[in-house]
């Protein structure tokens, strides 16, 4: 119901932005040349067009809508796979799917492969005389074990009545197929199946593994039929199977090719009991003609035309099940853009695209899963309020040391086992944080170990690399002196770098914290360098002129005119860090976004690889739109004049 309104709203919206936009086109006022003089800012209703159609796009193509407006399609789909899947050995018998018979194709093949081991022999300088005419006469007999099959006067009567006794069977399948009350049901087996269905779940449902904190689909399509269309389609399934597997028991062996081939197996294999260790490629030749007469004789070779009834047949059967699929059909192909519902033994899976981009809804529902603080991932939660006491954030932030150079020694117990505390002892009690003052909430989980790691990052980066920038684009002995050095290390990629640094600094924040700051720095480096020597000379004479001080010029002119450029490397520094820390998480990581994703990939869990993706942009949108507003407070005259 969800997925109906949600589609339905996503059309109104694209719909009414795209009328709203056109009539906002014709009454604003242009300029001559570019038209909107605020061209930059665009607008809502062309973001909402964008993106809407995005996620219709996203729900068409990963079969939602189809989930949405026709839920027990993909069941359905399933049982009218099983069919094709029962169809598709008998198919592959004749020229159905195929281009001809399955036994003109066995022929040719191994007659080919005859004549190619007769050239081989008539050419082999490693054989005798008399070793190439005893092998020459086994391709002989062999070759002429097909004609005793191929021969409809030798074809046995009990194979006749066999096939024509399956090919009835299939007619009467089809017969029954066409009645409305097929199959018969009792009453019982309508209440174990509802029980069934019940008891399976839906399409794509996700259940939560207790104890373990891992979200997995338990079911992808259901198996058990839930409509009477599916209920046909699996009863005749069923038939077609046990059909299907008496015709592929069935063998075309009359006594004469019994006979032969059971004298040409003896034959060959007494000779290759008289060969000696010497005449081995004579015994390799002996093998494989042996190998291509058990080929034939495994085989199903038929007469020409014994099958013809039978084709006629299950043409007409699948016919008629296509037929009966009705509008089945057509959501099939309209619905399922690029795939379907496939069968594979007593299971039904997606194939195409609904396989690898997971629907919104299920991707919806696992997101809400894995935001409860008691699923989590991994037994973390995703973002989560912890209440953690102030005197454990003291003794994390105060070294241990600040108790050890206090004068004096810690309490000594006496000799009635009692301690009694001094000054000295209260504070180290303070510096490791064994007290209690009071509780606050403190963020916890993979969201925020990300987004800290970024932030931290960042900030460290903005703190040494601008003050450095402006001094490099000041001073020509420090631009000459660390431009080298910055030039060196800031063509190399992060990835090359983070091996060495989460060797050396360890797994944890560190780690992590000091690559994401590596790589801000750079950046900000060259930003604000590029805006302290972009600075108008005019602009320094000027407040120079006027009794400026160099400090004052600092802050007052060479400062805000950096700051456009400063601000443009925060932005780009920000992109680099998310892409940077999931990579990082991606290699050594228990928490975070990218550690959530890479155990994600190794299950393929493919809605969770969605929703790492879809925080970390919106993570980076909520890091740019607050820099936009930044910008627009700290410097409104930027691209103004």
């Amino acid at each position: 119901m969800l997925t109906q309104i949600v589609t339905l709203l996503i059309f109104v919206a694209i719909i009414g932005s795209i009328l709203y936009g056109r009539r906002l086109i014709k009454t604003e006022k242009v300029d001559a040349v570019f038209g909107n003089p605020e061209r930059a800012k665009g607008g809502t209703h062309w973001v909402i067009v964008g993106s809407a159609a995005i996620l219709l796009i996203w729900l068409y193509y990963s079969w939602d809508i189809a989930k949405g407006f026709y839920p027990k399609s993909a069941n359905e789909l399933c049982q009218v796979a099983k069919i094709n899947d029962s169809l598709m050995g008998l198919k592959y018998q004749f020229p159905i799917d195929e281009r001809e018979f399955k036994s003109t194709s066995i022929i040719k093949i191994e007659n080919k492969n005859l004549k190619k081991i007769e050239k081989e022999i008539q050419n082999a300088p490693d054989l005798n005389d008399e070793q190439k005419i005893i092998l020459l006469r086994f391709i002989s007999k062999t070759s002429q074990l097909i004609p005793l099959l191929t021969n409809d006067y030798l074809m046995e009567e009990n194979t006749k009545s066999r096939i024509k006794e399956m090919t009835e069977e299939i007619r009467i399948l089809s017969s029954n197929f066409k009645k409305k009350d097929y199959p018969f049901e009792t009453e019982a087996d309508k209440i174990e199946r509802l029980k069934a269905v019940s008891e399976q779940g839906g399409w794509g449902i996700i259940k939560v593994q207790s104890g373990t904190g891992s979200i997995e689909n338990t079911i992808e399509v259901p198996v058990v039929p839930e409509t009477n269309k599916g209920l046909k389609f699996h009863t005749a399934a069923e038939d077609l199977k046990i059909i299907s597997d008496k015709f592929f028991k069935l063998r075309n062996h009359n006594s004469n090719f019994k006979t032969s081939i059971k004298g040409l197996k003896n034959e060959i294999k007494l000779y290759r009991e008289s060969l000696d260790d010497s005449e081995e490629i004579a015994s390799d030749y002996a093998k494989n003609i042996v190998k291509i007469a058990r080929r034939i004789e495994f085989a199903s070779i038929y007469p020409p035309g014994a099958l013809d009834e039978m084709q006629s047949a299950i043409i007409e059967f699948d016919n008629l099940q296509k037929s009966e699929q009705g509008g089945l059909r057509l959501i099939d192909i309209i619905l399922f853009p690029a795939g379907t519902i496939v069968a594979s033994g007593p299971s039904c899976s997606e194939q195409g695209s609904g396989r690898w981009l997971p629907k919104p809804s299920d991707t919806f529902n696992k997101f809400i899963l894995m935001s409860k603080p008691s699923v989590g991932y991994k037994n973390i939660p995703l973002l989560w309020i912890e209440m953690i006491d102030v005197s454990s954030i003291i003794g994390f932030i105060l070294p241990d040391w600040i108790a050890d150079i206090l004068p004096g020694n810690y309490p000594v117990h006496t000799k009635d086992g009692i301690v009694k505390e001094n000054f000295k002892g209260k504070v180290l009690k303070i510096v490791t944080g064994d007290f209690k003052l009071f509780k606050i909430p403190v963020p916890y989980g993979h969201i925020w170990d990300s987004f800290l790691r970024v932030f931290l990052g960042l900030v460290f980066g903005i703190i040494i690399g601008v003050p450095l920038g402006l001094f490099m684009g000041l001073n020509r002995f420090a631009k000459g002196f660390f431009d080298p050095l910055i030039e060196l290390y800031r063509p190399v990629p992060p990835l090359a770098w983070a091996p060495l640094i989460i060797s050396v600094l360890g797994i944890d924040n560190t780690g992590k914290v000091f690559l994401l700051f590596m790589v801000s720095l750079s950046i900000m480096i060259i930003s604000a360098r590029a805006g302290a020597s972009g600075t108008q000379l005019s602009k320094i004479h000027a407040a120079h002129s006027l009794g400026a001080s160099k400090r004052q010029i600092l802050r007052y002119v060479i400062f805000p005119n950096s700051l456009p450029e400063i601000l443009t490397g925060i932005r780009v520094a920000v992109g680099m860090c998310w892409g940077t820390l999931v990579a990082a998480e991606f290699l050594a990581g228990t928490t975070g976004i990218g550690f959530v994703e890479n155990v994600a990939k190794k299950y393929f869990q493919y809605e969770v690889i969605w929703i790492t993706i879809f925080i970390m942009g919106m993570l980076g949108l909520l890091f740019d739109v607050t820099l936009r507003k930044i910008i627009d407070k700290t410097i409104p005259w930027r691209g103004k004049g």
